[in-house]
């Protein structure tokens, strides 16, 4: 199943700022099952590493989360081994050695892909989640869910987010 198959919303929530966009992905984190890949698309600047950090956060990354842009992928450990990728200077995979993000997409771990838009091909995986940012004006930010293989299909609202 490729990036496009993923992308049906099932669930849209405003953040107001960085951290709340960050409390979004450390919510969704704890549904995800082992050998999960997670698509985080949007412009520049809207907050994918920022949710990405949240879901780290609560997969018990204490590491600095940082945007792999130039380095293509980290990895992490926390209570799983967790892949963060970016693949926005990639201009296809097509392009490029076959496998070359196989070693990422671990059955014991998590991944999780920036700009699955630039892959150019199917990943031929399973997408367990699909997460769309897009600016609203100033820190506000609109967060579109579909996540088909991990039951959002029907799904009105985002994961639930603790209140403090």
């Amino acid at each position: 199943m490729g990036p496009e198959r993923a992308s049906q919303p099932s669930a849209r929530v405003e953040t107001s700022g960085p951290r709340e966009t960050e409390a979004h992905g450390a919510a969704l984190a704890p549904t995800l099952a082992l050998g999960s890949l997670v698509l985080v698309s949007g412009d520049l600047g809207t907050g994918k590493t920022t949710w990405v950090r949240g879901a780290c956060r609560a997969l018990g990354v204490s590491d600095l989360v940082r945007s792999p842009t130039f380095t293509i992928a980290r990895r992490y450990s926390g209570s799983v081994a967790v892949a963060h990728l970016d693949l926005f200077r990639l201009d296809s995979l097509a392009d490029e050695e076959p496998g070359l993000l196989e070693e990422y997409f671990d059955p014991a771990g998590v991944c999780f892909v920036e700009w699955p838009e630039h892959a150019g091909v199917d990943l031929a995986l399973p997408v367990s989640a699909a997460v769309h940012i897009s600016h609203r004006g100033g820190d506000r930010r609109l967060i579109v869910y579909g996540c088909p293989e991990a039951g959002w299909g029907h799904r009105t609202a985002g994961p639930e987010v603790p209140r403090r």
